[in-house]
Parts: C-alpha cells; structure tokens; sequence
C-alpha cells in the first residue's frame, strides 16, 4: 500500500488548490496536491483576473509575473447598434491595479505551478484521482487512484485537514457539503478566441444588441475573445457560425481560420449549504458554481483560499477548528451569494429586447454612464470591489 503523509491535503491542481497550497507551504505547512489530469489543458478557460484577486495573488509572488504576460484591461466600452453608449474606466478600482488583467487560465496555472513547485517541488501529485476519505476527528485519510502507485496497491494520503478544491463537477462535493442551492437560466453562450481583427485595442467591449449581447476582450498574442449571447444551446454551432453572429451584431468579422479556441455553455449556478463537514473543507467551484458571465468564478475561490489559509495555520496549531471554520463558511456562502447576484445582474443585461425596451435600457445605461460618481461606482462592482 501506497501512503503520503502532510498537513494538508489539496484534492484538486486547478488555480485555486495551486494557490492555496502555495500560501500554506510559504507559512511552513506540509501540503499534497493530488490532481487528476496528468498534464495542462490548453484552453484559455477563465481569463480575467480582477484587482482584489491579484492583491492576493501578490501575496504568494506569483503577480509580478502574471502581470506582464496578461493585457491590462484598464477600460471597458458599451456600444449599440454602432455608436458608443458609454465607457468605464478601472484606473480608480485600485492603487496596485488599476486594470482587470486578461491572461489564459493554462498560464495562470503554470506561474502558480512553478511557484509550488519552488517552495516543495514534491507537494504537487499528478495523475491521482481521489475515490474518497474517512475522518475519525482527528485526521483525514484521502483514498486516491494513481498509475504511480497502482502496483503497491490502494494510494493513500493522511493529513490533519483535507480541502477539497476540485471544480465544479467536484468529486467529494455530495460527501461534503450535502445540497446545494441551484439555480438554472434561459442563457446560453458561444465563445471563441480568434485573431484580433478589430480596432478595440486593449479594452474590453460589450455590445448591446436587440439579438443579445456580444462580448469581448483582448488576450496576449493579438487573441481577441468573442462571446455571443444565444436563446437556445450552441449544439454543434462552428467557428464560421460564431463569427456570422459575431458579424451580424457588431459589424466586426472574425477569421473562422484563425480560431484557437471554441467552446459553448449554458449557465446555472450552485452554492453548497454545507462547506465544512469535520476536517474536511470545500472551496472555490466545488463550494459554489457562479455564471462565467463577469468573470467571477476563479477570482472569488483565490479569494476564499486567501481566508481560508491563516485558518488552517490556526487549527494546525491546535486553535477551535469547528468555530472557526464555521465562520468562514458563513462569509465565504454570503461573497458567494453576492457574486451570484452580480453575475444575474450581467446576464439580464444581456437578454434580447425589443427594440422601444432595447433604447430605453441603452439610454439608461448611457445616463448611469455619464455620472463620474456612478459611473466610479459600477467598475467597483464590476471588479469584485
């Protein structure tokens, strides 16, 4: 039989159990990361990554870094039907960034991996699929499936606590946190990322639209992402069909050949009534699935992990583990039920309208926009502030 020994066991190597780990072993805490995916996936994925977020990721040294690969989204612009509706300034959101940082989740997680792997070049186990665990109070014991191990027999990890930070299709979801509350929208997405062909430049865009909204924003390498708002599944909608909507709404024509990403959703959300079952801790997509819709989802699971940490140094040391966590549970469901609110907010501003309703909401945004205090006010939200 296969066994690792730590502190603390990180079920998940996504950006969020990456970053936790690396805040736990800067504080001199023994860490596992089992992570079921033997290498990195390519996609972009989640790309911004708002101001409070690169505070935190700051805090581990991975920013300075990140900020130089990513672009700096320092405005947002509205359009409709061809003229400009209103602009949004980030240059007030934050002394250290004053931008919403555009960068391919693959590269976020490889600064975060290459930071791991510094401060404990073996706390990272790929390839090990977690099957379960059993607490007896005092310890955790994390049964996992590996190719590594799989000739000594069953793998196990034993740790003092276990964080469960596996996404939103979360393995140990159901054996943690119980139900959820879930909701489901009549939102439906297409995005892809092509060669920027646009004259936007660095800013963000949003074009608002009787079909629906269309979204987009720059990346590094001349990339630029499109995302269209649908009223049904994508099915198997094709690059040439993303950028005819893409056309047809905003009058910018996409390359369909130079396309390097294509992905469709449909939105719901869940937010875990229980986070916290003993010693073990669900956090980020696991604990609560917010709509990509603003971008929210991998900013507030740093965030949650930025809690969460001085809280298991804490335990470690022999501190009240179940008032404590119990706590953190409550703040982190209610951040969650504020991203959730947020993020239900952008969707509906982004449904079809008819026409009269579509230049009364654009003449309402345009007014909100042309107040600087208003207009201070909304980027805050926006970025998470």
């Amino acid at each position: 039989m296969a066994e690792l020994a730590a502190d603390v066991v990180i079920a998940g190597g996504g950006p969020v159990g990456l970053y936790l780990a690396a805040l736990l072993l800067q504080e001199g805490v023994a860490v596992k990361v089992l992570e079921r995916r033997q290498s990195r996936n390519r996609h972009t994925r989640a790309i911004g990554i708002h101001p409070p977020a690169l505070q935190a990721l700051a805090r581990v040294g991975v920013a300075a870094a990140m900020v130089p690969a990513g672009v700096r989204i320092r405005e947002g612009v509205a359009l409709s039907g061809g003229r400009t509706v209103g602009t949004m300034s980030f240059g007030s959101v934050s002394a250290d960034f004053p931008f919403v940082l555009a960068l391919p989740q693959f590269r976020t997680e490889q600064i975060l991996e290459d930071r791991v792997r510094t401060l404990d070049p073996d706390a990272l186990v790929r390839g090990a699929n977690v099957t379960g665990f059993t607490d007896d109070g005092g310890r955790v014991t994390v049964r996992f499936e590996s190719r590594e191990h799989i000739s000594r027999g069953p793998a196990l990890a034993r740790a003092a606590l276990l964080v469960a930070a596996d996404g939103a299709r979360s393995g140990l979801r159901d054996a943690l946190g119980g139900p959820a509350s879930r909701r489901t929208y009549p939102d439906h997405y297409l995005m892809g990322d092509f060669d920027d062909g646009s004259d936007l430049g660095e800013k963000a865009a949003l074009f608002l639209e009787q079909q629906g909204i269309v979204e987009s924003f720059p990346l590094p390498g001349g990339i630029r992402r499109w995302v269209v708002r649908l009223n049904r599944p994508a099915g198997a909608a094709t690059a040439a069909d993303l950028a005819g909507l893409v056309v047809r709404r905003t009058g910018i024509h996409p390359d369909p050949a130079t396309t390097s990403m294509l992905s469709a959703f449909s939105v719901s959300s869940a937010i875990s009534r229980r986070t916290v079952a003993g010693r073990a801790i669900l956090l980020g997509d696991a604990a609560h699935e917010i709509s990509p819709i603003g971008g929210q989802g991998m900013n507030l699971g740093w965030l949650d992990a930025e809690a969460l940490a001085p809280l298991i140094s804490a335990a470690l040391a022999g501190g009240p583990v179940r008032k404590v966590f119990r706590d953190f549970e409550l703040s982190r469901r209610k951040a969650a039920a504020r991203a959730r609110r947020q993020a239900e907010i952008n969707m509906a501003l982004g449904r079809p309208l008819p026409a009269p309703l579509l230049r009364f909401r654009t003449a309402a945004l345009g007014a909100a926009a042309s107040i600087p205090a208003l207009n201070r006010w909304a980027a805050r939200r926006f970025t998470m502030q």
